[in-house]
């Protein structure tokens, strides 16, 4: 059995340690921070992938697929786009030993990419709301310390592009990409402040940029989606407009929604612990693992229940495994621990007579489920599980943020902490000074973590009224 670090004092030690041991990702591949799938991250992935899905195309987002190299004359069009990229993008400039006429981008994020053919499908206001997804490869030429999920130059990324009639229907799709990652949060279990990023610190070409943070570590956060509304920064150079019912032409007003493995990174940090990674059930690979416990005598006869304990619960929709490898029960317990197994069950010579199961959760939490109703019960008990990590969740983010009344009360700060600022960038920058850190910005609507109401900006002016803005050290 390996120890982990501690998680509260050596965070980054701790995640690195438990990727490792619950076989999620190989690191040993030939290029820097781009990393293998194994097969139980890569189910992880799918299984995440699919509560991603459900949810944007409930919001009426179609799925396409755009290619990976972007000619350089289209990624020039937007020099604001080009200049927040232009560090990380890798080129081909070569197709076998002919130079290319010219130069391809290896996509960073697919704007520049999509924009000149939806120029071509978008003509008419009938054509019009255009929300359009696609699950693709990015590529970022990263610098700084590259680790699985949450900082690599192969990115498995999911991006959504709308094009809407104007300002108020761009809004209105932020919004309904809000809501869309709520349900997704809902499903893993994972708490999360949106927070509208300060000026400096949107997205190249966005007229404003909501990013979807979380506490990690002590005083840490990590950034696990955005959303941008572009107004026409990017419909005017790109010349995506549209026919008016009076027969003018307007251009179209347009938002993105961004997610990436970082989800996966994220579900990690906040729900692992001392003995590995902790998997809601919408995420897991395996949702249940059965252990068959085979004595000298009866042994066929278990696993012959255990079998069809797994047989039911696949056809009700279950992901199972049965661990019918050689081997003590303990170690097992010990491996499917690592890694994250919601349910266990364990089945042995008098489970197998009576028609039952013993069962322990990844909480902790043990009982018994009869044979009536066994895979009704089974549910319930993930049920119950999954409430059980959310309230677990819950009660971590909220001890994560602290007030801070004064510049000096962030100074080696371990905690997110909350404060009163006026907006103007010279107090923004005092406040990260100060935290070593960064404004995160403004929360999207009621922070309900906060206690009372703002006084007077705590980076020196005095100005109020002012507003809530949180501050943090990134990951």
């Amino acid at each position: 059995m390996a120890d982990l670090p501690d998680k509260a004092s050596a965070f980054i030690d701790w995640y690195l340690a438990v990727v490792e041991e619950a076989g999620l990702s190989d690191k040993r591949y030939g290029v820097k921070g781009m990393n293998v799938w194994t097969p139980y991250g890569f189910a992880a992935r799918r299984a995440l992938d699919a509560v991603i899905v459900r949810a944007l195309e409930s919001s009426a987002s179609q799925a396409v697929e755009f290619p990976a190299l972007i000619p350089q004359t289209e990624f020039q069009k937007e020099k604001e786009h080009i200049k927040g990229f232009d560090d990380q993008v890798y080129w081909v400039t070569r197709g076998g030993a002919t130079p290319l006429d010219v130069p391809l981008v290896l996509r960073p994020t697919s704007e520049t990419a999509m924009y000149p053919v939806f120029a071509l499908w978008v003509r008419s206001h009938r054509d019009l709301p255009l929300n359009l997804y696609q699950i693709v490869n990015t590529w970022r030429y990263e610098t700084k310390t590259t680790r699985p999920f949450l900082r690599v130059r192969e990115i498995h990324f999911i991006e959504e592009h709308s094009c809407q009639l104007d300002e108020a229907a761009a809004t209105h799709r932020v919004q309904e990409n809000l809501t869309s990652f709520a349900e997704m949060a809902t499903e893993y279990a994972l708490p999360y402040v949106p927070t509208r990023r300060p000026d400096w610190d949107k997205f190249p070409g966005a007229f404003y940029s909501i990013a979807l943070d979380i506490p990690v570590g002590a005083g840490r956060t990590l950034q696990i989606g955005s959303i941008h509304h572009y107004r026409e920064n990017f419909s005017r150079p790109y010349a995506i407009q549209y026919e008016t019912p009076d027969g003018g032409q307007r251009f179209v007003h347009q938002t993105t929604f961004g997610l990436s493995e970082r989800l996966l990174g994220a579900i990690l940090a906040v729900h692992g612990d001392a003995k590995g990674a902790v998997f809601p059930s919408s995420v897991a690979p395996y949702q249940v693992v059965i252990v068959p416990i085979i004595a000298a005598e009866g042994g066929e006869a278990v696993l012959r229940f255990a079998r069809g304990v797994a047989a039911s619960l696949k056809a009700a929709g279950l992901r199972v495994h049965v661990d019918d490898a050689e081997g003590r029960p303990g170690p097992k317990y010990y491996h499917w621990e690592m890694r994250g197994v919601p349910l266990r069950l364990e089945i042995g010579r008098r489970e197998a007579e009576r028609g039952g199961v013993s069962w322990a959760d990844r909480l902790g939490r043990k009982g018994t489920a009869g044979p009536d109703a066994l895979v009704e019960a089974i549910r319930a008990e993930l049920k119950g599980y999954d409430e059980a990590l959310a309230r677990r969740a819950n009660a971590a983010f909220a001890a994560a943020f602290a007030p801070a009344a004064t510049l000096d009360d962030l100074k080696g700060s371990t905690q997110v902490r909350y404060l009163s600022w006026c907006g103007a960038e010279a107090c923004g920058h005092a406040i990260e000074t100060a935290i070593d850190g960064a404004l995160l910005g403004t929360p999207e609507g009621k922070f309900e973590l906060a206690q009372g109401t703002p006084g007077a900006c705590i980076g020196g002016c005095g100005t109020t009224p002012t507003v809530w803005a949180l501050a943090g050290r990134p990951l």
